[in-house]
């Protein structure tokens, strides 16, 4: 009878405190559960999209860049030229690709300053679909002027066209890109009418620049230097703040007397939006340290490349300023494309 009361006063008590019981949290319960393993990234190879042809500036810089990511990240960075729309091809692919880190771009000022302006519509957001990694490098462009034309600086070259009125034309490898777009705004700061001829790509147009059936043409500088080199072009003058080891004895648009003249192709390395901050921050360290290999480092300056490696919201606000820029001077020109 005694071992009944007792099991009763038991049940009872356990009635009574069952709710306090049931109130409790139940950390200690989940706490020994074994935490899941947070995902190993990247658990596979990278592709990151070069929106122009093989063999080019971007393409070089960007195979160079390529190869020294691999390293940091522990798996290949494979290059992939979708070429096409001026680098809209590419950079749309990029854009409606998953947000995973696996896809990445190398965007230009072409395809994300001046397409904004000079396409009527392109088939992505060039700011709200993306999410910037890093600002890689920034390569200054040429204004090369034909041996046939008696001009070594800019007040020569409008003492020229003076005397010789409507006899400046300028190539370029095809209407709205970076040599067009250039030459037409050195034109209007100088205040010397010329005309614009453009060529299916820059080739051609240095072909014609030496033989004199144009007298000047804007280019990257790693491409013109050969030419440059061999007398068979003049550089006026470098489209940067400052002189480049490259080409010492010509001066940069400051020296020249136009300081609002500057203008790079520069390269930066985009994801499309949403990607997760912690690949993003993996892909912009994996940048950076590339960019500080002293072999990398090199063989970028001997490209007359200038190593930047911005931070990705230093990236957003430098695109945003290279929108601005460009806008006006694509609106001056009065192209608009399809």
């Amino acid at each position: 009878m005694h071992g009944l009361r007792l099991f009763a006063g038991l049940t009872i008590a356990a009635a009574l405190m069952a709710p306090f019981i049931a109130a409790l949290p139940v950390r200690a319960q989940t706490s020994q559960q074994p935490a899941s393993p947070a995902p190993i990234w990247p658990a596979r190879s990278i592709r990151l999209v070069v929106p122009f042809a093989a063999g080019g500036s971007t393409d070089v810089v960007a195979r160079l860049v390529a190869a020294g990511m691999a390293g940091p990240l522990g798996q290949q960075v494979i290059v992939e030229n979708k070429a096409g729309a001026g680098g809209s091809t590419g950079s749309a692919d990029v854009a409606r690709s998953a947000p995973d880190g696996y896809s990445i771009l190398v965007a230009t000022v072409s395809t994300h300053a001046i397409n904004p302006a000079l396409y009527e519509k392109l088939p992505f957001d060039v700011a709200g679909d993306f999410t910037p990694i890093t600002h890689l490098v920034d390569i200054p462009n040429v204004l090369l002027i034909s041996p046939q034309v008696p001009a070594r600086t800019v007040a020569e070259l409008k003492t020229y066209a003076a005397a010789h009125p409507g006899q400046l034309n300028y190539a370029s490898p095809g209407v709205g890109s970076v040599g067009h777009l250039q030459s037409h705004w050195f034109a209007n700061l100088i205040g010397v009418p010329m005309t614009h001829v453009p060529y299916r790509g820059a080739g051609p147009a240095m072909q014609d620049l030496i033989s004199g059936q144009v007298q000047l043409m804007i280019d990257n500088v790693p491409t013109a230097l050969e030419q440059i080199r061999a007398g068979k072009v003049n550089a006026l003058l470098v489209t940067s703040e400052r002189r480049i080891p490259q080409l010492p004895d010509t001066p940069s648009s400051v020296d020249a007397g136009l300081p609002r003249y500057i203008g790079y192709s520069w390269l930066a390395l985009l994801a499309p939006k949403a990607t997760p901050e912690a690949a993003v921050q993996a892909l912009y360290a994996a940048a950076k340290a590339t960019l500080a290999d002293a072999q990398v480092r090199a063989r970028l300056e001997a490209l007359s490349a200038t190593i930047v490696g911005e931070r990705p919201r230093e990236t957003a606000a430098f695109l945003a300023a290279e929108r601005e820029k460009w806008a006006p001077v694509v609106k001056e020109t009065g192209v608009r494309l399809e």
